[in-house]
């Protein structure tokens, strides 16, 4: 997925009020940028971080939105909507062979209680959910992890698509791990222990779950290939996608 605009470059000097980051270009000018990623960002905030910036549409109150994080070797995609537009445009590039054969994408569809999932695909009467989460936490060197805070609502979302298995119909939650230093994934359960229970109990009656990594470059963010699932339990450590 490319970048809306050409990329403005600088140092991040504080994130705040969650929808806000003020940055320092590199041409000296300090800039109030939009960030898109309301979690906690946790592992993105490192001294030193830079931040790539794409230019607002015209008539905008922010004239700069935040896309990446650079934290040392690692380039890191903040833009949690944007994570949406690129498991779809994956998908429709035939990227994702799992979610490969189906008709239809339908974004922002209506489902459960109140809620909208983020992609639908459809082939005849035959249905897949797909809920998508950007994974942009860091818990040791090479692992990815979801969420970065706690999420009543993410655990609300595996509920609906366990409902969805149960009628019949496919359920994905699929976490776009959009950190260029992690090759594996896994539910974050120091951070948010309930949502790593919901997440095995969706896994036990059949939601299924990807992991893909991605690639960052100063032009776009691309989906790579699928990357392993760790879960830990009672009897150790199990993989999902090996």
């Amino acid at each position: 997925m490319r970048f809306s605009t050409e990329l403005v470059e600088g140092r991040l000097l504080r994130r705040y009020q969650r929808f806000f980051a003020d940055v320092e270009l590199d041409d000296g000018t300090v800039v109030v940028a939009h960030c898109p990623n309301t979690g906690s960002m946790k592992t993105c905030l490192e001294p030193g971080t830079r931040a790539w910036l794409t230019r607002a549409r015209p008539g905008r109150k922010l004239a700069y939105t935040w896309e990446v994080a650079e934290c040392g070797d690692a380039r890191i995609y903040v833009h949690p909507a944007g994570a949406n537009g690129l498991v779809a445009e994956a998908i429709d590039g035939g990227v994702i062979r799992e979610l490969t054969g189906y008709e239809t994408l339908r974004r922002e569809v209506r489902y459960g209680t109140g809620s909208r999932i983020d992609l639908l695909l459809g082939r005849g009467e035959e249905l897949c959910y797909v809920e998508v989460k950007n994974a942009t936490l860091r818990i040791a060197p090479g692992r990815a992890a979801f969420p970065d805070a706690v999420t009543a609502r993410g655990k609300k979302h595996l509920e609906e698509l366990t409902e969805v298995v149960r009628s019949g119909h496919r359920g994905v939650v699929f976490f776009a791990v959009s950190r260029t230093d992690c090759t594996t994934f896994e539910p974050a359960d120091d951070i948010d222990p309930a949502y790593g229970v919901a997440l095995r109990a969706a896994l036990a009656v059949g939601v299924e779950a990807l992991a893909y990594g991605v690639s960052i470059d100063r032009e776009e963010v691309r989906l790579t290939r699928r990357i392993p699932i760790v879960l830990e339990d009672e009897g150790g450590a199990s993989k999902v996608g090996t």
